[in-house]
């Protein structure tokens, strides 16, 4: 049975962004991160670290939590569609 595919964490980070009105270099300065490191997020090319998910609730968009199940659903999705493939 097909399941539905969670979206990659940076396409909520992106949607947050968005709504803040903030570029990358204003969003990762918020977050003391690079804009490289928020780049990779953003286009799904990086997972949400602990460390990032508490900077994202140091903004107040959402809990740490939140952020690290988002991830590990995508994860998990990811892992299971690998695995049908390979069947």
């Amino acid at each position: 049975m097909a399941m539905h595919a969670p979206a990659h964490p940076g396409e909520l980070v992106q949607e947050s962004m968005d709504a803040a009105g903030w570029t990358v270099a204003e969003c990762s300065e918020q977050l003391g991160v690079s804009g490289s490191a928020l780049s990779r997020l953003l286009a799904g090319h990086a997972a949400v670290s602990p460390q990032m998910a508490l900077a994202l609730e140091q903004l107040g968009w959402c809990t740490a939590a939140y952020w690290l199940r988002l991830q590990s659903a995508y994860d998990s999705a990811q892992a299971r569609r690998e695995g049908e493939a390979a069947a």
